[in-house]
């Protein structure tokens, strides 16, 4: 459990760091709450504070690739009030083009890529994942790799409302 942790935070860091414009400065990621398979975030960065939830993956498939840092997250920026923005992030860049697929509980969402990277393709769909997500037990998320493998994330979905309910006020 302790070396997930660590694992959890250096992978925010790196996140957060991937994330800040070239020569910005962040504070390093303060964990708020570990919430079984879900994590509540903070950092500081120079667009202000930012709040978000965090998991890592219970299963990587295909078992023999290195697949890197892999986390999904739902992150709450500064001037937004209610809405948690989800992101899938892996360690290797996705094909371009290429959509990945989140399931959670049988339902379905699509998701674009950008580098090792996926966002939501329809914005209007980021509270129905969000409601998916404290409903549901299990996701998954599936994307294919620049060299054309196809990858599979499974996560527990424990924790996650707690999670999201300590960053609620989170200013």
């Amino acid at each position: 459990m302790y070396v997930k942790q660590i694992m959890v935070s250096a992978v925010i860091g790196l996140a957060l760091s991937a994330s800040l414009p070239i020569g910005a400065q962040a504070q390093a990621p303060n964990r708020i709450k570990q919430f079984n398979a879900w994590g509540a975030y903070s950092h500081t960065g120079t667009t202000g504070k930012v709040c978000y939830v965090l998991s890592i993956p219970t299963l990587k498939e295909p078992a023999d690739r290195d697949h890197g840092d892999v986390f999904f997250m739902l992150s709450q920026h500064p001037g937004q009030n209610v809405s948690l923005e989800p992101q899938f992030r892996v360690g290797y860049p996705f094909q371009a083009e290429s959509k990945v697929i989140l399931n959670i509980d049988g339902k379905t969402f699509n998701m674009f890529t950008k580098g090792a990277n996926a966002w939501m393709e329809n914005p209007a769909e980021e509270q129905s994942v969000v409601n998916a997500m404290r409903a549901g037990r299990s996701m998954n998320v599936v994307g294919k790799s620049r060299r054309g493998t196809q990858t599979k994330y499974a996560y527990s979905l424990s924790g996650v409302t707690a999670s999201i309910n300590e960053i609620k006020n989170c200013k």
